[in-house]
């Protein structure tokens, strides 16, 4: 059984039911590597999204690792480590 991923659509939908989109931000633009205060996301609101997330995946996030993923692909790595199940190496 595979886990479905995270993915960057999932996290602008997050991110826009959470906190909105600052004026002047397209989320729809190459933001994978943006830092999330240059599109105008702080730290609340990351948290805020994080909680959406966890409510809705049913998992939980380790909230040092989502205050130190500064950019949607770090975010995004956060959410699918807790998606998808380690592989015995």
């Amino acid at each position: 059984m595979s886990a479905k991923l995270f993915t960057l659509d999932d996290l602008k939908r997050t991110l826009l039911e959470a906190a909105g989109v600052a004026e002047g931000v397209d989320l729809d633009a190459d933001i994978l590597d943006t830092e999330f205060d240059v599109i105008g996301y702080e730290s609340l609101a990351l948290l805020e999204t994080g909680s959406l997330i966890e409510r809705e995946y049913g998992i939980s996030l380790d909230e040092e690792a989502v205050g130190e993923a500064n950019t949607p692909r770090a975010f995004i790595e956060v959410v699918n480590a807790q998606l998808v199940p380690a592989t015995a190496a």
